[in-house]
């Protein structure tokens, strides 16, 4: 039995897998059982952030492990302390609560949204707007929160307490905040609905109506944060801080990994027994955290991504196929004139590229490490499969 037919017959089918069995990478180069070599555009799904295996992580996590690999929460560890020190700098928030995904993370951010209101205002002021075609996770309640009627099947009944506005209507928005509403929550980019931007002049109106109401902002950067925009948080291109963001994905480089920051007059509002993860916080995986925290700090890596950004992007609208792209920095989604984003993944990894859809689009979230030399051989690629 080989490995896809051992996996498939172990393991749930909750995924569309393509038939590639990885087995290593270096850098920005994944590999399959067979040798034959990747140049990654989709750095899994935007997680490997410094690429793979690199050497600087890999001593640190390695170094932790060898330490002490898990301990409860009932504890204190250094390197926690450590990691959320620099991630709070970083960022400018107060607190921060660590779990172990990007849909964690979003939990958190819910729960903290409601218990502020219902310390300030008692009941019944729980509900949290999302934006149509948002995405949030795939938890009963940030499935709920996802404004894509696709996701809301098979589970019922549903988590109450979202409604759901025009993403860049703020009349639409003004009509959904009444007194009941506790929270907004928004992607900048809406990645899994398509890599589709908001515009600055509704995200100023959602600060603006939110603080005229005491209603919280939550900003869902698990795709978008960590350096992922050419900014260490989306939000700074938009001028704006969230009360709570949400990070996940690249904040580990690979390993699984949560974060909801918070502001100062959100910091104490989830106490003792309020909320608890096992694994959140692992050492191993703030090890991992601090080695990336390390890389962005270092040099000027942030103008890279928005210098690599323009760089790809120039390339793709190169390409008589490509009708356009959205996106910023090393997160961009670009639209086909003729043919389907599936089957252009599909091929191109037959020839050696690994790349992602978001919707109709293609989709790239390439490593923030990746070489203009990695670039131009995977846009060969993808060029001669366009044409």
């Amino acid at each position: 039995m080989n490995t896809i037919e051992k996996f498939d017959s172990n393991i749930m089918g909750t995924y569309g897998r393509y038939p590639l069995v990885m087995e290593k990478g270096s850098h920005e180069i994944a590999a399959d059982e067979r040798g034959r070599e990747y140049i990654d555009f989709g750095s899994g799904i935007g997680t490997n952030s410094l690429g793979y295996c690199n050497e600087k992580w890999v001593n640190a996590v390695c170094g932790q492990a060898k330490t002490l690999q898990h301990t409860s929460n009932y504890y204190y560890t250094k390197v926690q302390a450590d990691f959320a020190e620099e991630l709070n700098k970083i960022t400018g928030y107060s607190a921060v609560f660590f779990g172990n995904s990007g849909a964690e993370a979003n939990e958190c951010a819910i729960k903290l949204a409601r218990k502020y209101s219902f310390d300030k205002y008692g009941r019944g002021r729980h509900n949290i707007v999302t934006l149509e075609n948002s995405f949030h996770g795939r938890t009963l309640s940030t499935l709920s929160a996802t404004g894509q009627e696709v996701f809301h099947n098979y589970f019922f009944p549903f988590v109450e307490g979202f409604r759901y506005a025009k993403a860049n209507d703020t009349e639409d928005l003004k009509a959904k905040l009444d007194d009941t509403v506790c929270a907004v929550m928004i992607e900048y980019i809406q990645g899994e609905g398509g890599v589709v931007p908001l515009n600055k002049d509704f995200v100023d109106s959602v600060f603006e109506l939110c603080g005229e109401k005491d209603i919280l902002v939550i900003a869902d950067e698990v795709q978008t944060g960590v350096g992922r925009t050419g900014k260490f948080l989306a939000g700074d291109h938009f001028g704006h801080k969230a009360n709570i963001t949400t990070l996940a994905k690249g904040i580990a480089g690979g390993l699984p990994m949560g974060a909801c920051l918070c502001d100062e007059q959100c910091r104490d509002v989830l106490g003792k027994g309020t909320h608890g993860s096992t694994f959140g916080g692992n050492p191993v995986c703030c090890a991992g955290g601090l080695a990336v925290l390390n890389f962005i700090k270092s040099g000027d890596h942030l103008k890279q991504v928005t210098e690599k950004g323009n760089y790809l992007r120039d390339k793709l609208l190169g390409i008589s196929e490509i009708d356009k792209v959205d996106g910023m920095g090393l997160m961009l989604g670009a639209s086909l004139k003729t043919k389907k984003a599936q089957g252009v993944v599909a091929e191109a990894l037959e020839k050696g590229l690994l790349m992602l859809t978001a919707k109709e689009k293609l989709r790239f979230l390439p490593p923030l490490t990746i070489t203009y030399e990695e670039i131009d051989k995977g846009i060969a690629i993808l060029e001669g499969i366009l044409k």
